[in-house]
């Protein structure tokens, strides 16, 4: 699996810190933007089509990073296998499913479209671990009650030591003003109805971590993961109120990797997110065999994951409470379908243009006693009645 940057990670390169190794300070010093190249790579245990992802450096008002394209991407081992990666959709996969063994060396290797030639530092397979458990607590944080998440492992060889952890949550969505009816346009001036077709009452939300979630034993006896908090949902968000389920994935990491990713969030979750300073480097443990003097930001990491989902609904964590409220305020309103005619700017106008943006949509209609053609269409804000304005409709495989 891919290493995953988070939004704030990948801003953080725009700032000025240098990582020098693993052991030394990391130097923070001010440069005018320059172009790098950015890779995420992390290949681990797991029998699967393995992921790498290469773009480039951006300034902090730009949207977001470009893919590097057109570049030659293998790993080597020292067995002497070679495992080739093809470009799709905007990452390289590997050609082949393969997974990383103990005792075997790796190093990635990459040849840029211009011709610009990079490696990465020979890397081995870290200890394998499993999650044991993930718990599910009340508590209260920062002075909200809520739901804690945590997770549990150990290693009694005591040579894990680093953990990186990243989470997949998913949720049920059921909206409160569903129709099985749309409102369309039967010509620029007619407002219409017809059934929708497909599921719009019952959705699935999925989120992803979006921030490095590190932990390491070393100042302990045991090699021991003990409650690592994962995850905080407050008592009243709505993401619990059917059915919640969470995907915790755990990598054990060097310390090389551990320090790396550190940095990475130390910068990103400081204040200096918002500096007018102008860019820097995070450098990793990938080098350019082209120009020694260039700085590529990145690491190559190799190692164990193991991952554990739990289910759970509202009533099983907080018994006998009330479900938290859908998420957002659903007033209705209620428009005449036939008066454009008399007023252009009325509701005729403005239940167009709902239809028109996806605004609001379709909950019900009202009599209308002046005319029984134009009926009153009562609307409320998309989200509260169309589920796939925010979320899937499609059942995820794994749901229960």
């Amino acid at each position: 699996m891919k290493t995953k940057f988070t939004t704030k990670a990948i801003a953080c390169i725009l700032f000025c810190i240098s990582l020098v190794s693993c052991t030394e300070p990391y130097q923070i010093q001010t440069n005018t933007f320059e172009d790098a190249l950015v890779v995420e790579a992390t290949i681990t245990n797991e029998l699967k089509t393995q992921q790498i992802k290469i773009s480039r450096t951006y300034q902090f008002e730009e949207n977001g990073p470009t893919m590097e394209t057109g570049a030659d991407v293998y790993i080597t081992d020292n067995l002497g296998n070679r495992y080739d990666f093809t470009e799709q959709n905007g990452v390289y996969v590997s050609t082949v499913q393969f997974q990383a063994v103990p005792n075997v060396n790796y190093q990635l290797f990459i040849t840029t479209a211009s011709g610009n030639e990079y490696a990465s530092n020979i890397q081995r397979m870290t200890t394998a671990n499993q999650i044991s458990s993930i718990d599910t607590d009340i508590v209260t944080k920062d002075s909200e009650r809520g739901v804690q998440i945590s997770v549990n492992s150990s290693d009694p060889t005591n040579t894990s030591k680093f953990y990186r952890y990243e989470y997949e949550e998913t949720y049920k969505v059921v909206v409160p003003k569903w129709s099985n009816y749309k409102a369309y346009l039967l010509n620029p001036r007619t407002v219409s109805y017809m059934e929708r077709g497909y599921e719009s009452k019952t959705c699935f939300k999925t989120n992803k971590s979006d921030t490095f979630l590190l932990t390491n034993t070393t100042d302990l006896m045991e090699d021991l993961v003990y409650k690592f908090p994962i995850r905080f949902i407050g008592d009243r968000e709505y993401m619990l109120s059917e059915r919640y389920s969470i995907l915790v994935r755990q990598f054990v990491i060097s310390q090389q990797a551990y320090e790396y990713y550190k940095t990475i969030k130390a910068l990103s979750d400081s204040g200096e997110l918002l500096s007018p300073n102008q860019p820097g480097f995070v450098m990793g443990n990938i080098k350019s065999l082209t120009n020694p003097k260039e700085k590529i930001i990145g690491f190559f990491d190799v190692c164990s994951a193991s991952e554990k989902r739990i289910f759970f609904n509202y009533g099983d964590v907080f018994p006998n409470e009330p479900i938290p409220q859908f998420f957002m305020d659903c007033p209705e309103e209620s428009l005449d379908a036939g008066d454009f005619r008399t007023n252009p700017l009325g509701d005729g106008f403005k239940l167009i243009s709902y239809v028109q943006s996806g605004q609001k949509v379709f909950y019900d209609f009202i009599y209308n006693p002046l005319s029984e053609t134009h009926p009153i269409y009562v609307m409320v804000p998309a989200a509260c009645g169309d589920c796939t304005t925010f979320a899937s409709n499609v059942v995820p495989p794994f749901w229960q």
